[in-house]
């Protein structure tokens, strides 16, 4: 399967996620320090680590896959991470306006990278790929938990007050 055409699709879709985490990871602080409830700020501190240890992990399944860890730029995080800083631009710090809208940017980014993670998850498991499947699907599912704890921070707090501002 080394070989093939969809190996070497699969590859480079690891290298544009790769990328966009990569990217991901310099936005993250940023985004902390737009924060006005110290609850997001704490959860954008905690993603940025994780983050880091995505990176670590496709560094991981590129090794099983006896590739280098190369990343290839991903368009989609590009214009996601621009969108989130035009959302710190337009809204008024210290204001939970905008951390409405912070935390909409940041769903955006995770249900991306929730659509990527589970395709290479499916990928790596339709070319035998158990290991680096395993390791992706850790991943997916740390996603999935950030998306879950970014919708109960918007739901019991910032939502509505937001509104009221």
């Amino acid at each position: 399967m080394e070989n093939s055409e969809f190996h070497e699709f699969f590859v480079d879709e690891l290298k544009d996620i790769y990328w966009a985490e990569k990217h991901l990871s310099k936005a993250l602080p940023k985004m902390k320090k737009a924060a006005t409830s110290p609850e997001l700020a704490a959860a954008f501190e905690k993603h940025a680590e994780e983050t880091n240890t995505h990176i670590a992990t496709l560094e991981q399944v590129f090794g099983l896959l006896d590739e280098k860890p190369q990343a290839k730029k991903c368009d989609a995080m590009e214009g996601l991470v621009k969108e989130a800083e035009g959302i710190i631009e337009d809204t008024d710090s210290g204001t939970l306006i905008r951390d409405a809208g912070l935390i909409l940017a940041a769903q955006k980014v995770e249900h991306y990278e929730i659509a990527t993670y589970g395709t290479l998850v499916v990928f790596a498991k339709n070319m035998g790929h158990t290991d680096a499947a395993d390791l992706l699907q850790f991943t997916l599912d740390n996603e999935k938990a950030t998306d879950v704890a970014l919708t109960k921070i918007a739901v019991s707090s910032i939502n509505e007050q937001a509104a009221a501002e």
